[in-house]
């Protein structure tokens, strides 16, 4: 639109030409007026004794005498084509309006004339009235009313259309637009003028109704569905507006067409539309459409193909003589340029080398509403990789990008390969996914080469952690520091601070998570490509927490009694090949010392003690989900762990079916009413003391499985199901479970106790935990259901809304298990993502089921979290 503005002010207006047409008539009066003897019926040569200056102008004579090309001594012929030209030159440099030219006196062969002029005005000040404050400097920009800018007619007519095009295509087709101009009055001797702009947008004009005519085959709700952003009205749905768009109508039409050439009828066409203002300022559509006959597949044949055969090429396409025609299903058997890596004929070439190849479908027959078709298919030669490059990654090092990328430097082309280097490439999390562009240089289909520029653009990586939450008794704070493109090699180096070392894709945390009840301390380091050879990542991390005992007395934490966690852990995860290279197996050690001071709870029977737990955990997860790890839009990413400690009880020569035993009647003597004190105070301490034996090495084995999928609905919206499950178990049952790694359920998920093992699991629409018994579940599954859109997906900022269902419980043994047995929740959220702040959520929840131990609905929960990144 800015571009027409200036085109338009380039434009000579019609009242323009009237002035050239008065001016020559007036010059043309005076000459006969002052010069009896002038013959001008022809027009008579003359020389130019001199040129004068007149009327309300800053410029200099000198300067305007040069504008209009006239100069003195000058033979012209009077009237004629030197005087015309002056005049529109003087209009064409946009500086002067009311442009005249006399004959001031005639001296024999020589005359003397004078040009008459006034300046145009210039915007001194502009005033806007009826938008936001927040607006207004767009449309200053966008109108180019800058101050000092000239004003004319043209100006103020193309501004009034530019806004009101601009404002009826967002909707608002009744919207006013008023320019008034003031003089301005002072002793600068400058035309100046104030503008007063009045912007009058008005309601938006909904449509509260579309009517088909002429429609037999698809009914008036098929064809309304196939317009995709023009809606009537409907209080349901919320995503898509009703408003009237002049430009997506249009293209809605289009898709009209479309929908009946995929049900056969290729010949459909509008035969006419209109619009309709109702009484209440809504507007009614009414299109009138000719369906035409309905067509057939015929034969298909392929012309070309050297490289697959008839049957192949045939399977791909999945079409069959007498099946109802669809030109755009056709399309994309063929080529779909929607999906990347659809399985269409195109992409069969490409992805082995035929970057140069073509495929073009051609209807040859039309006979009795039966369509063959040929596909004529131009192979060329097969192309390879002659240069591959990368560009703007500016603060990551080239070797930690080019090991991601799976194109190599005379490598045979594939389009599979350059999609998987643009996914993995965006998977990183150290360049912005919408940014990455794969560019094709130097295409040259004789020899067979091309070139290939990766082009990125860096965010930030490094990240100042800060979360809050309310859960467990109280609020818990988190704080940390990671550096998630780390570079280990430079911590030595000065120069390499900006603010820290940073390019080699290694990760770097330090985190601290409090409360009034208990203190966490980590690090934890990951380098993803150990030796810089294969991608095998190595991780480490170190741990210690310490847990305070509440006081009921004081209601508050006794810092003398404590329960302390030291932890430490060794990892190695692998890239798989088999069955393909999205897997990747990962292994673990770890070892826990629990430490007890005087912490007595119902948990524990002994208050002073220590437990060891040596456990080693192995996994296999599968994660193809693309292209953006902060919003992905297609795939799926499942994970399946197994965490188990060495089976002591198998070894250690230790009876604990004796033990079991004993602490049975230990306890039935505490049990006992005519037990006296002497002997349930025995009983209970033999029972800390056994209890002490069963945990001074922890057994157990733990699984759990996560499974989350992603699917497009349309363009923008896509559908995340996830499915969550754990158990907990124990290989002698005498020993039994053991009282830490257990699953809590509910709440918005905070990672509290969780360096015990302790997990906690997302429910919204409920309080933090309280889904589970107290000390934890040994079991539970969860199902969730996620409709996310996007609002904004920018570099600087991604947006996205959410509604969800989720259903989850916990149980405390096997027995109780039932997987519907669940407590469910609905609710809708936001996730904004930002690199100067991180990820920042807010979820309202519903919960529709009671809590444990209470017969009312739960109702209404809300949950947030809070992340700061730079």
């Amino acid at each position: 639109m800015g571009k027409q503005v200036n085109n338009l002010v380039n434009t000579i207006p019609v009242t323009t030409y009237l002035k050239y047409f008065v001016s020559i008539l007036f010059f043309v009066v005076s000459l006969n007026l002052q010069a009896q003897d002038l013959r001008y019926d022809n027009g008579e040569k003359y020389t130019l004794g001199g040129i004068t200056v007149s009327g309300n102008t800053t410029f200099s004579e000198q300067t305007i005498i040069t504008y209009s090309g006239l100069r003195k001594g000058k033979e012209m012929t009077i009237p004629g084509e030197d005087i015309s030209n002056a005049i529109k030159k003087l209009w064409n440099s946009k500086l002067f309006s009311d442009i005249e030219v006399y004959i001031t006196k005639i001296e024999g062969d020589v005359a003397y004339l004078q040009i008459r002029l006034s300046d145009l005005p210039q915007l001194s000040e502009l005033k806007i009235n009826g938008v936001k404050k927040g607006k207004k400097e767009s449309i200053i920009k966008e109108t180019k009313l800058n101050k000092g800018v000239k004003v004319t007619e043209n100006l103020i007519t193309t501004t009034k259309n530019y806004l009101t095009k601009k404002y009826k295509k967002d909707g608002f087709l009744n919207s006013k637009i008023h320019i008034n101009t003031i003089e301005v009055q002072d002793s600068v001797k400058t035309a100046r003028v104030n503008m007063v702009l009045n912007i009058d947008k008005g309601e938006k004009v909904k449509i509260k109704d579309i009517v088909f005519k002429g429609n037999d085959v698809l009914s008036d709700k098929k064809l309304r569905k196939s317009m995709k952003s023009t809606k009537k009205i409907n209080l349901i749905r919320i995503l898509k507006r009703s408003k009237f768009i002049d430009s997506s109508y249009q293209a809605d039409l289009g898709h009209v067409i479309s929908k009946y050439k995929e049900n056969g009828y290729r010949d459909a066409r509008i035969i006419s539309d209109s619009l309709i203002i109702n009484d209440d300022k809504t507007i009614s559509l009414q299109i009138n459409v000719n369906e035409g006959d309905l067509y057939t597949f015929g034969d298909i044949t392929f012309i070309g193909n050297t490289v697959y055969t008839n049957e192949q090429l045939s399977r791909l396409i999945r079409i069959r003589k007498g099946d109802t025609y669809n030109g755009v299903e056709l399309q994309k058997r063929i080529q779909d340029n929607s999906k990347p890596d659809a399985q269409d004929i195109s992409n069969q070439y490409q992805n082995y080398g035929y970057l140069f190849s073509t495929i073009n479908p051609v209807e040859v027959s039309a006979d009795n509403n039966i369509i063959d078709i040929e596909v004529r298919i131009s192979e060329g030669k097969p192309a390879y990789f002659n240069s591959v490059t990368v560009v703007g990654n500016d603060k990551t090092n080239d070797h930690v990008v080019y090991r991601e990328i799976r194109t190599r430097p005379g490598q045979l082309y594939s389009k599979a390969n350059v999609v998987r280097t643009v996914r993995e490439l965006g998977q990183l999390g150290f360049f912005d996914a919408q940014e990455i562009s794969p560019n094709f240089l130097n295409p040259n289909p004789n020899e067979g080469t091309i070139d290939m520029e990766y082009s990125v653009k860096e965010t930030g990586s490094s990240q100042i952690e800060l979360q809050g939450g309310y859960g467990g008794g109280g609020f818990i704070g988190t704080l940390g520091l990671s550096f998630n493109n780390f570079s280990i090699k430079d911590i030595f180096k000065k120069e390499a601070y900006k603010p820290i070392p940073m390019g080699d894709g290694q990760k770097l945390a330090l985190r601290l998570q409090a409360s009034r009840f208990y203190q966490t301390y980590s690090f934890s380091f990951s380098e993803p490509w150990l030796g810089g050879k294969r991608p095998v990542q190595f991780s480490t991390s170190l741990s210690h927490t310490k847990q305070f005992l509440y006081n009921p007395a004081t209601r508050n934490a006794d810092k003398s009694r404590s329960f302390n966690i030291t932890g430490i852990t060794f990892g190695l995860a692998k890239r798989l090949s088999v069955p393909d290279d999205y897997f990747t197996l990962s292994q673990a050690i770890s070892f826990q010392r629990y430490d007890l001071n005087n912490y007595n709870t119902g948990l524990f029977t002994f208050g002073n003690g220590f437990s060891n737990n040596l456990s080693y955990t192995v996994g296999l997860s599968r994660n193809n989900t693309s292209v953006d790890p902060i919003y992905p839009t297609a795939g799926s990413s499942f994970s399946a762990t197994a965490k188990f400690s060495a089976p002591y009880s198998l070894f250690n020569g230790v009876d604990y079916d004796d033990l079991k035993d004993e602490r049975d009647r230990n306890n039935a003597i505490i049990s006992d009413v005519n037990s006296s004190t002497i002997e349930r105070t025995n009983a209970s301490n033999r029972i800390t003391e056994i209890d002490q034996e069963r945990y001074k090495w922890l057994e157990f084995y733990k699984v759990n499985f996560k499974g989350d999928w992603y699917t497009q609905i349309t363009k923008d919206l896509v559908l995340r199901p996830s499915v969550e499950f754990g158990f907990l178990g124990a290989y002698n049952n005498a020993r039994g479970v053991i009282p830490f790694e257990r699953f809590f359920v509910g709440g918005d998920g905070l990672g509290n106790y969780s360096l015990d093992g302790r997990e906690a699991i997302q429910l919204r629409g409920y309080p933090n935990q309280s889904l589970s018994s107290t000390d934890g579940g040994t079991i539970y599954n969860k199902f969730s259901l996620e409709l996310r859109y996007p609002i904004t997906l920018k570099a600087s900022a991604k947006i996205y809304a959410l509604g969800f269902l989720e259903g989850g419980a916990s149980f405390d043994n096997f027995r109780d298990y039932n997987p519907f047995n669940i407590k469910r929740s609905a609710g809708l959220g936001i996730r904004i993502f930002m690199p100067a702040f991180g990820l920042l959520g807010i979820d309202f929840g519903h919960g529709f089921d009671a809590l444990p131990g209470e017969t009312l609905k739960h109702g209404w929960e809300t949950h947030f979290i809070i992340g700061q990144q730079f």
